[in-house]
């Protein structure tokens, strides 16, 4: 028989719940009903204590959408109505309210709902603004902590950044307070973090360290919320974590998927002999690509995740896809597929008069492994030659990159001609490296609506392909997906005879190095140049293509972000500018 310490304590047992949701940006009475939802399954399962992700009524990141007449309001009510629905439990809601401060009069905040009414309100108190973020432009900081009690606990409230305080990303932003410290010495006996923090390669073990050492330095255990899905650029991994007061993890949500997360407090609570983070997991449901992520896998999950919530958020069904035989395309035909289902991808093949007989098979069996959907063979070469005449007529000389990239923007009138046909969305091409260097044609391959793989330079390109045909299994596929020609032979553009990248480009490796070094730690010439061992005269000319090719870049579609540093929103870089490399 069990001590009878031990017996009143299995009997006396509380539960609380993580609700980690996939909210689309917006839609505040669909939230709430995936809100009510998670409750009720919290509420069957025993759990006393529901905690959200951060926003979860709204979606995050709503952007200016917040500033909206009416949406703050709408955000309030639903809050209300939850409230009474759950009176005999305790909600904690991620929500956005009007206050009476200086600044937008908004903030981003935590509703607690007890008795059928909002409590108390927390609201969040650092807020970050650097790469993808602004909130100084939308919400008025918070003031004051907030410690509950719950189940004979302290449960202090904190919301993302309150506790990540920028050091889990590359910035040299600081705070002058401390929330977590204040809320511990305000009585806290425990932590419950709401959050909403994007995926980048590598930041959730950094995320997953810095929460096991928190709750070590100060003797108290944590839990903490994720938003799961994509919204727009950004893609939120879920994992949500509940972290013993000796620095162990002992849950963990899915990855990429929604999930309720029912935590056990005597469990969580408990003081464990091994510091070890990974020790001591009781409730771990990792629903990613694979089990055990690796960088490929997570980028291979995140990627999805992030198509796959972009069509389903915009209602878009169908993708259309230009194929050319090479590793680009293939990798994003992949990708769309296990995002979309095969039979929702159209497949384009364009062959010019310089396309090879290899590029062409390649495609074709491109798409037999993934079962496209639909593979279509639409030549450019007549339309490409009326055109050239009438230009050469015109203008007198048209030759060189001019016709190449005429060629390059038949295609993209053709793909975006195949959309409007049938309301599909093109899915872009580019890699991070064309991108940077502007090897990428406006109105041609950067048509579409999303870049799926625009924030992987070519180098992981090839890594998350080799990785994919690796796994192929598991991911679903009778066989290897990509051809192994597609992978080894050399890249190019197939614009004219026998061109290859490398006629334009540095060796993919070195350039690769280039631009981690000037977008990813914005080093200046000389220190990339030592830490690759480059010519800094090499150096110095791509860095100026990166800086030169804006223009390009700010009318490229969507880019899923997955790395620290990405073209769009989280590097608004000037166009019409100059600056001294070395």
């Amino acid at each position: 028989m069990l001590p009878i310490a031990q017996r009143i304590r299995s009997i006396c047992r509380m539960h609380i719940a993580l609700a980690q949701l996939d909210p689309i940006v917006g839609d505040v009475m669909g939230n709430q009903q995936l809100i009510i939802a998670a409750a009720e399954k919290a509420q069957a399962c025993g759990a006393t204590l529901l905690l959200t992700g951060e926003m979860a009524l709204l979606g995050y990141p709503p952007r200016d959408l917040v500033l909206r007449a009416g949406v703050a309001a709408a955000c309030e009510r639903a809050v209300v109505e939850i409230a009474k629905k759950f009176a005999d439990m305790t909600l904690i809601i991620g929500t956005v309210r009007s206050v009476d401060r200086a600044g937008r009069g908004l903030a981003n905040c935590l509703a607690v709902c007890r008795g059928g009414v909002i409590e108390h309100y927390y609201d969040k108190r650092l807020l970050p603004t650097y790469d993808v973020f602004d909130e100084d432009r939308y919400f008025s900081p918070g003031e004051k902590t907030l410690v509950i009690e719950h189940g004979g606990e302290k449960f202090g409230l904190l919301i993302c950044e309150d506790i990540w305080g920028a050091d889990d990303v590359a910035t040299s932003r600081h705070y002058e307070i401390d929330p977590v410290a204040e809320t511990v010495k305000a009585g806290a006996t425990a932590l419950l973090i709401s959050s909403a923090s994007p995926f980048v390669l590598g930041k959730r073990a950094r995320q997953h360290a810095r929460l096991c050492q928190m709750a070590k330095r100060f003797s108290v255990p944590l839990f903490s919320c994720q938003q799961v899905g994509a919204n727009d650029d950004l893609v939120f991994d879920g994992g949500s974590l509940g972290v013993s007061s000796a620095g162990s993890i002992t849950h963990m949500g899915k990855l990429f998927q929604s999930d309720v997360i029912m935590i056990d407090l005597s469990v969580a609570s408990a003081r464990t002999s091994s510091g070890d983070s990974t020790a001591q997991i009781t409730s771990v449901a990792n629903a990613s690509i694979l089990a055990q992520p690796c960088a490929e896998g997570d980028l291979t999950s995140a990627i999805v995740c992030g198509i796959a919530s972009y069509f389903a958020k915009t209602k878009h069904a169908k993708a259309t896809i230009g194929l050319s035989g090479g590793i680009d395309s293939a990798l994003v035909a992949t990708l769309a597929t296990l995002a979309l289902g095969a039979q929702n991808i159209t497949g384009i093949m364009m062959p010019s008069k310089y396309s090879s007989e290899g590029s062409v098979a390649d495609a074709k069996e491109l798409s037999r492994r993934l079962k496209l959907g639909r593979l279509l063979t639409l030549p450019i070469d007549q339309a490409h030659e009326l055109m050239a005449q009438k230009l050469r007529a015109g203008l007198g000389v048209f030759e060189g990159l001019a016709d190449e990239n005429l060629q390059s923007r038949l295609r993209g009138l053709t793909s975006m001609s195949v959309s409007n046909s049938d309301g599909s969305l093109v899915l872009a091409t580019g890699n991070k490296s064309e991108l940077a260097t502007g090897y990428a044609t406006l109105y041609g391959d950067m048509v579409g609506g999303v870049a799926p793989i625009g924030d992987l330079l070519k180098t992981q390109v090839y890594a998350v392909s080799n990785w994919i045909n690796k796994h192929f299994a598991q991911l679903g596929f009778d066989c290897a997906p990509i051809p192994e020609a597609s992978i080894t032979k050399a890249p190019s553009a197939e614009l004219r005879p026998n061109q290859t990248d490398q006629d334009s480009l540095p060796p993919y490796a070195d350039l690769d190095n280039i631009v981690t070094g000037w977008i990813e730690h914005e080093g200046d010439v000389p220190a990339i140049a030592l830490a690759t061992k480059l010519d800094a005269k090499l150096v110095e000319r791509w860095c100026l293509a990166i800086d030169r090719a804006q223009f390009k870049r700010d009318q490229s579609p969507l880019v899923i972000k997955v790395a620290a540093r990405t073209f769009g929103r989280g590097r608004p870089m000037p166009i019409a500018a100059r600056w001294r490399l070395a």
